[in-house]
């Protein structure tokens, strides 16, 4: 047993839909947090933006170069020493700030190309009260002159920087609130998965408490209502229990057929002791009923062995078994000389027991060489298919001998009835056939042969589960 696993089904879905709506939910809140970031860094460039501009448009230049700023500041907090929103110029010949640029420690910015804009961030800056910050700076490219000559124009560039502060918290409420929707939602849909995951594991649950209750005697079968995933399942576990009930039923019958059948003998041995007949007549009827016994129980035991079979069998190819059986009777009818022809599909096989697919051949293809004149034709091909089911299996022996009239088709299949009397035999072969045919749910049908003129064995095996 490993550790650390639910053994439950439920339990384990649940985990395992729960780690992946956490993760779901974690990437969710990333890419909205990121999403956010970057939406409110592009309304930042764009204010810093509007301030520069206000700038370019509302400041003046003296005829000695100097930058008059406007009268009226775009934003108070330009003319606020320390207070976070900063404007710089770069020119040509020299420096001018803003009353809020007087005391922190900026960095330093170059002078751009006319009309270029340049947005970056956050940089390190070192604010009034000398702690260390951050600010993100943009910068615009502008030209400019005392008068309208063109000796007079320059260039110039307006930076406009604004620390992380009112980003940051901005930020920090987007989070706080963002991470609280998201947990809550993350709870509800939990639940929702829980109760979601309990109702869709329902029909399971009811599959158990019916096998249960076949366990403990209080059903006999599973019932037929229930969802379509699960009815491969059902239906297995009927067909089990209805293979274990026929094998046990067969094992009774066998017996009670057998002590049936041993009354006889045993009745006829007690009525000769109790008559006091000679020993040489006793010894004679003794061997006699011996040698009865001793064959009703060889035929009861071999009947036993051959009537059931495991309903989940492993696939057995058919074409090596039939070839071990055709070469054993060919040397017994040798002097018929008779010819046994194969058409096996490829990769066709028989899902049973090997010794119920060797009766099942060996009855057959001994019946054929037995009546058959000179040809055999052994036929195995995949039967009626069904969706989700392995096929079922086509097997017919035809021969070319007399033929079997159709009154008389019933009447071969009886246990101990042969054919013809003066052909030897026991008659029990068919009767087996049909008795394993049967035991696999399938179907024998006896006819004349189109192929070789005479008698044709077709078994049917349906699809298995």
């Amino acid at each position: 047993m490993s550790w650390g696993q639910p053994r439950s089904l439920q339990a384990r879905q649940l985990l395992g839909a729960s780690l992946g709506l956490v993760a779901f939910l974690a990437l969710a809140g990333y890419a909205l947090d990121r999403a956010f970031i970057d939406t409110a860094e592009s309304n930042l460039r764009q204010r810093l933006r509007s301030y520069a501009l206000a700038y370019a448009a509302k400041g003046d230049f003296a005829r000695s170069g100097d930058f008059i700023p406007p009268y009226e500041m775009p934003d108070p907090r330009f003319d606020m020493p320390g207070s976070g929103l900063y404007a710089e110029l770069v020119l040509p010949s020299g420096h001018w700030g803003s009353p809020s640029a007087q005391g922190p420690l900026l960095p330093e910015g170059g002078m751009l190309e006319a009309g270029t804009e340049h947005f970056e961030g956050p940089l390190p800056i070192t604010e009034i009260n000398g702690k260390q910050g951050q600010a993100y700076r943009y910068g615009y490219g502008l030209i400019g002159g005392a008068d309208q000559g063109s000796d007079a124009e320059f260039r110039y560039t307006i930076y406009i920087l604004e620390d992380t502060t009112s980003l940051g918290r901005q930020v920090a409420v987007f989070r706080k609130a963002l991470w609280r929707y998201l947990g809550s939602a993350g709870l509800i849909l939990l639940l929702l998965q829980a109760v979601v995951l309990r109702w869709s594991l329902r029909p399971l649950r009811r599959v158990i408490d019916e096998l249960k209750r076949v366990q403990r005697g209080l059903a006999s079968r599973m019932s037929e209502r229930h969802p379509r995933e699960l009815e491969p399942l059902t239906e297995s576990i009927n067909a089990f229990i209805e293979s274990e009930r026929e094998n046990l039923d067969r094992q009774r019958n066998t017996l009670a057929d057998l002590a049936h059948s041993l009354k006889t003998p045993l009745a006829v041995l007690r009525a000769r002791l109790d008559d006091n007949v000679p020993d040489g007549e006793l010894r004679t009827d003794v061997d006699e009923q011996l040698r009865r016994m001793n064959d009703l129980v060889s035929y009861q035991l071999a009947r036993a062995a051959s009537g059931g079979h495991a309903l989940f069998a492993a696939p057995i190819a058919i074409e090596p078994h039939a070839e071990e059986i055709v070469r054993g009777l060919e040397k017994v009818y040798a002097g018929k000389g008779v010819l046994c022809e194969f058409e096996i599909a490829e990769g066709v096989q028989f899902h049973g027991e090997p010794g119920d697919l060797q009766e099942l051949l060996g009855n057959l293809l001994e019946n054929a060489f037995k009546w058959a004149r000179s040809r055999v034709l052994l036929t195995v091909r995949p039967g009626e298919s069904t969706p989700n089911r392995r096929p079922g299996l086509l097997l017919a022996v035809d021969d070319d001998g007399p033929g079997i009239r159709d009154d008389k088709v019933a009447l071969i299949l009886q246990r101990g009835v042969r054919g013809d009397e003066r052909v030897q035999g026991h008659g029990i072969g068919l009767a087996i056939v049909q008795d394993l045919v049967r035991g696999y749910r399938g179907t024998l049908d006896v006819r004349a042969s189109e192929e070789l003129g005479g008698a044709r064995f077709e078994v049917q095996l349906p699809p298995g589960l």
